[in-house]
């Protein structure tokens, strides 16, 4: 698979990266022998960039990958973590003593000194004005905790604050057919700055893979039964904040733009992929038959301006009004 390098960092990610929320906690119960077997399949296809944060289970998602990784020492995989989420989220524990403190308890549960990446997790909005931050951050890297450091956005103006310091690596965003708005800025300002773009939840928590009707039923524990409305945070990470039966409807005309052979999910992450700015995408997977279809999307050929209009006008249809004036 094509590996693109990672902002300032010096690193290099895979354009399809893997997502391991899904492994630790919020998407139903996944046994610690298939989550082995997702980050299995995904390294035999070439994926050399897991995302994970001190949040995910509670630390298993961190452990998990460190499990996998000790067993085989062949691979390199970047690795990239996220931390604050722990924590009530207040600009006031957004300080060097804890990030020192939530830095330590995920190396344990990686098993490793330095981590290759660390990302503040959806901070309260004025943490990416602090000056106080990011010299904490600065100081994670000079003491040779972490290589570099990012941060995961919920808006589009966040990842703007953010993408002008100097010294951050990466912004970790949502974007995909369902959530356009990052294009016309964003991936403009990172490319410009040598900024790496992470993109997330690139399925819209799964409505992009056509799979799902009006009346599906999720698991209780399931962010995508008890976080619909924003009940637990916020709503733009499950189905891309869209209303679940609009995003119904519109992922059924969206389905019916895949070429043959492809399937709705791969065309989302194709579509992903080819955008200017990004460096690599991570959906999730939950067996080893999805993680392995997911990077086999990086090889499709590109898509035709014919479906990229398509695409588009779907967007500008459906979507584009319930989630451009939120995030």
């Amino acid at each position: 698979m094509d590996e693109r390098g990672f902002g300032r960092s010096g690193q290099q990610a895979s354009v399809i990266g893997l997502g391991t929320w899904q492994l630790g906690a919020d998407w139903g119960d996944v046994s610690d022998q298939d989550a082995k077997a997702v980050l299995e399949a995904a390294a035999e296809s070439g994926v050399t960039f897991f995302d994970t944060a001190d949040v995910y289970g509670d630390g298993r998602s961190e452990q998990t990958i460190a499990s996998f990784l000790s067993g085989r020492p062949d691979l390199h995989v970047m690795v990239a973590t996220k931390m604050g989420r722990r924590v009530e989220q207040i600009p006031q524990n957004y300080v060097l003593d804890n990030f020192r403190a939530w830095n330590d308890r995920s190396r344990r549960n990686l098993g490793i000194d330095r981590i290759d990446l660390v990302q503040l997790h959806c901070p309260p909005t004025p943490v990416y004005s602090s000056d106080e931050v990011f010299d904490a951050l600065d100081t994670l890297v000079a003491e040779e905790r972490i290589a570099a450091y990012g941060v995961s956005v919920e808006t589009c103006d966040e990842a703007l604050t953010a993408i002008a310091r100097p010294n951050v690596a990466s912004v970790q965003i949502i974007l995909n057919p369902f959530r356009m708005k990052p294009l016309r800025q964003v991936l403009p300002a990172a490319r410009e700055a040598g900024v790496a773009v992470i993109a997330r939840v690139p399925l819209a928590s799964g409505l992009l893979s056509g799979k799902y009707t009006k009346d599906t039923v999720f698991a209780e524990n399931d962010h995508r039964t008890y976080n619909r409305h924003g009940e637990a945070f916020d709503q733009g990470e499950t189905f891309s904040g869209v209303d679940f039966a609009t995003g119904v409807e519109a992922a059924a005309e969206f389905s019916a733009l895949a070429e043959d052979g492809w399937t709705p999910a791969q065309l989302a992450l194709r579509w992903i992929v080819e955008q200017p700015g990004v460096t690599t995408v991570i959906p999730g997977a939950r067996s080893p038959e999805q993680a392995r279809a997911n990077a086999a999307a990086a090889q499709l050929p590109e898509l035709s301006q014919k479906a990229l209009d398509a695409i588009q006008d779907l967007y500008d249809r459906r979507i584009k009004e319930q989630v451009e004036g939120r995030w």
